[in-house]
């Protein structure tokens, strides 16, 4: 999403021949993953999760985009496994000291989600499980798609806050390093913009938006926005920051529509590389029809969603039902 992107042919046809091995190579959803995994052992699981949360989220507006943003830095990291959950414990540094996770809370509502899946079906079903059935939910009760997914996964027995270092991606990510990271999930240029359409719900934090006010105005800023974000976070130094200022992902943040594309498109995304998918030629016109077709937008989000919450997914004896979330058994 800097200029390197938008340089030679050449250089575009090496980059779509990589990213279409990225694809080609890519895992398709695990087999053993099934939407009738719990039919015999916890057959109102997908109930359980939906009544807990329509009773209980929106005590906390945020609480939808924090449960959302949670399986997406689960999943990008050594795959679902729940490993974001995890406390630190011997041998294990939990991945919410890392760096890239500040702001990430609300795990409460995966504990209490647990707690009554437990009293229901006691040591079947698992915090990965739990997690990407809270996130899947919290999309359609903000008015996004509803979306059926395979179930099956099993606990992770490892954490690392410097896996979580190296493999979150920063907010102001390249488009072709973004397009990459999607790619391995087996996602197409479509599904990872698709994906990243998430922002439409929730907030942001001054640390992530700095770089695009200082030393210089990012020009991909409309006036509007640049002066909103000025209002909210003055001064690129850390030590004055107020890490509780939140920052709006779109105009709409509390409702999963297509918001987020129109909000690029007149050069209001809030991250950089909201702001370069609107730019980079590849990705460009996937923003507009998505700006322009929610129905578009909520197809092909489901389609990824899937993918991403398959990626790398441990199965049978490749893992453990957690008793607890944060700690192994």
């Amino acid at each position: 999403m800097t200029g390197k992107f938008a340089g030679s042919g050449a250089g575009l046809c090496i980059f779509v021949v990589v990213l279409a091995l990225f694809v080609s190579q890519a895992p398709s959803v695990d087999a053993q993953l099934d939407q009738n995994y719990y039919v015999g052992t916890c057959p109102n699981v997908e109930n359980l999760v939906n009544q807990w949360l329509v009773a209980n989220v929106f005590t906390d507006p945020t609480g939808p985009a924090a449960l959302v943003r949670l399986v997406f830095h689960d999943c990008q990291v050594n795959g679902c496994d729940g490993s974001v959950l995890l406390d630190t414990q011997p041998g294990a540094v939990s991945e919410l000291e890392s760096d890239a996770n500040f702001g990430i809370r609300d795990l409460r509502f995966i504990d209490s989600i647990k707690a009554a899946v437990e009293l229901a079906c006691p040591g079947v079903v698992s915090c990965t499980d739990i997690l990407a059935l809270a996130a899947r939910d919290c999309v359609r009760l903000t008015g996004g798609p509803s979306i059926r997914i395979p179930l099956g996964r099993k606990d992770g027995r490892s954490a690392s806050n410097l896996a979580a270092d190296r493999q979150l991606p920063p907010s102001d990510i390249s488009v072709p390093a973004f397009l990459s990271e999607f790619a391995q999930m087996g996602m197409t240029a479509d599904e990872a913009v698709a994906i990243i359409g998430a922002h439409t719900i929730g907030v942001g934090h001054c640390v992530n938006v700095v770089n695009r006010l200082f030393p210089q105005q990012d020009p991909a800023l409309s006036p509007l926005m640049a002066g909103q974000l000025l209002t909210q976070c003055p001064t690129p130094n850390a030590a004055f920051l107020n890490n509780n200022t939140i920052l709006s992902n779109d105009f709409t943040n509390f409702v999963f529509d297509n918001q987020y594309y129109r909000d690029v498109m007149n050069g209001n995304g809030l991250f950089k590389i909201d702001s370069l998918i609107g730019q980079n030629p590849t990705t460009a016109g996937i923003v507009a029809r998505f700006a322009a077709n929610q129905n578009d937008f909520f197809g092909v989000f489901s389609r990824a969603f899937v993918k991403m919450t398959s990626f790398r997914v441990l199965t049978g004896a490749q893992g453990e039902v957690r008793r607890n979330c944060h700690r192994l058994n």
